[in-house]
């Protein structure tokens, strides 16, 4: 019977333990560039079976927080190499996760100022981070537009690019594709964000279209063993939506299942919130089963919400991976803690995103 301290293969990654490190957004990168402090952070938690970095951004306009990083200056890149040399020289595995946000940005954050782009011109019900006199402020999301046909081909080569730049550059392990939480494939995914009459909307077909192009270019770019994706099928996280998430989902990982990924990374009712959402209800197990009936062989990850004793059931129920997120924040040593069965810290909420060293990197650690 497996545990959480046994070692699995994910595709290419061979990881150490099943414990991972989920994507934290902490807004401590100022012109997007990753800082010395982001080197310490990361290998400070270097004992998990892998660690997956904050979403960070394919291009300019694909950002749509203040001081969060990105993969497509030199500056960004050289700050990632001295992360990812960090964490190897702590026998860390880790992978960065390709963000593009789509709608959930403020033109303040786009280039020249310009309209946040989406599959539809809807403007998200949520909020968005920008930095005011250096402080962290929540406003709401601009009015996007339409993304035009001709230029998703262009979207999908970004991702392309930005993944090549992630492991052939800045040294990552792999990548993890952001399909979740209301960002811009999860936008084009769900017919609440998706009113498209073209190729890329109105179907289930045409509405996963973009993310499984992008899939395919990103993992023909790294090589499909470095190649994970996080899929949020019933979050509300960033007003979206889908109708009848059930077949959406089953028809996306039957696809994801013929590319031969190293995991798939899935987010359990609300992102940050409930494991259960009422009016959303969702057969995980069933989605599973879809994608290991269409000869899917990926390590299959979960994520929300898990404890100790969920985790470890989980791993004996066959799940291969369970990624802990704010756990993560304040106990570096998390991994530890687990294994000696040991009381975790409290997240310092005030200090969850922008700032400095404090509640970042001076988390005590056991001893």
């Amino acid at each position: 019977m497996p545990t959480l301290f046994d070692p699995v293969q994910a595709g290419d990654l061979h990881l150490k333990n099943r414990i991972v490190m989920a994507p934290l957004t902490r807004n401590r990168s100022p012109n997007a560039i990753p800082r010395d402090i982001t080197a310490t952070y990361y290998a400070q938690r270097a004992d998990a079976g892998l660690l997956i970095t904050e979403a960070t951004a394919i291009s300019h306009q694909g950002q749509g927080y203040a001081d969060v990083p990105g993969l497509y200056g030199t500056e960004q890149l050289d700050g990632w190499k001295k992360v990812t040399a960090a964490v190897h020289a702590k026998d860390g595995k880790i992978v960065t996760q390709l963000w593009h946000v789509g709608r959930v940005s403020h033109t303040e954050l786009q280039p020249d100022g310009g309209a946040p782009v989406a599959p539809s011109a809807i403007t998200a019900k949520t909020k968005t981070v920008l930095i005011k006199d250096g402080v962290p402020t929540f406003v709401e999301t601009s009015h996007p537009r339409a993304l035009r046909a001709d230029e998703l081909p262009g979207i999908v080569h970004t991702y392309a690019a930005a993944a090549r730049n992630a492991v052939e550059t800045a040294g990552f392990d792999g990548v993890e594709i952001h399909g979740a939480n209301g960002y811009l494939l999860d936008q084009f995914l769900k017919d609440g964000s998706n009113h498209r009459t073209d190729d890329y909307g109105g179907s289930i077909e045409n509405r996963a279209r973009l993310l499984l192009e992008v899939t395919r270019a990103v993992a023909d770019a790294v090589g499909h063993g470095k190649v994970g994706i996080r899929l949020s099928p019933v979050t509300p996280a960033n007003d979206v939506v889908d109708s009848n998430p059930q077949p959406l989902f089953e028809y996306v990982v039957k696809q994801l299942a013929q590319l031969g990924l190293a995991y798939i990374h899935i987010i359990e009712g609300a992102t940050g919130g409930p494991r259960e959402i009422p009016d959303r209800p969702f057969d995980y197990d069933a989605l599973k089963q879809a994608y290991r009936e269409a000869g899917g062989r990926a390590a299959w990850m979960v994520n929300n919400g898990y404890d100790l004793p969920m985790a470890e059931i989980a791993v004996k129920e066959g799940d291969d991976l369970i990624a802990f997120g704010k756990p993560f924040i304040a106990n570096p040593d998390l991994v530890r803690r687990i294994r000696e069965h040991a009381p975790w810290n409290e997240v310092d909420k005030a200090t969850l995103y922008g700032g400095g060293e404090k509640g970042y990197t001076d988390y005590p650690t056991l001893g």
